[in-house]
């Protein structure tokens, strides 16, 4: 039985990946179960007896909410700051592109009877001899 080339790669990343994973979910879990009191989050900075904007949720979900708005916004600012590197690279590969197209032209017009030269024998002066003793 033989394995694809890249299947080995692939295998030990969904092992890692389940390394990593199964320990988080298990934490997850724990910490949602021993943080399940109902907190109040107030948007209101003026009126805290009865704020005008507020939401009641177990404190583990708030937690993970902010969790994720977090991963979102650090996301979404490497992206932004990784523009100049995604439009450098579309331009690099145009120009590859282009710079392949231009090669295949080449070949093209030269045909196929123009081929590249053997490589000559060295002069006669140029070749050593065996070792003296």
């Amino acid at each position: 039985m033989t394995a694809a080339p890249g299947s080995a790669g692939s295998l030990l990343r969904k092992i890692v990946a389940a390394l990593i994973l199964v320990p988080l979910g298990i934490v997850l879990v724990a910490f949602a179960v021993a943080n399940r009191q109902i907190v109040t989050v107030s948007f209101d900075p003026f009126n805290a007896a009865h704020p005008a904007a507020s939401v009641t949720l177990p404190l583990f979900a708030l937690v993970i909410v902010l969790l994720i708005v977090g991963v979102v916004i650090g996301g979404s600012a490497s992206w932004l700051r990784h523009g100049r590197w995604r439009r450098t690279a579309r331009r690099l590969e145009r120009d590859l592109g282009n710079l392949r197209e231009e090669l295949n032209r080449h070949k093209r017009a030269a045909g196929a009877a123009a081929s590249i030269p053997e490589a000559a024998a060295p002069p006669e002066l140029l070749k050593l001899g065996p070792p003296v003793q």
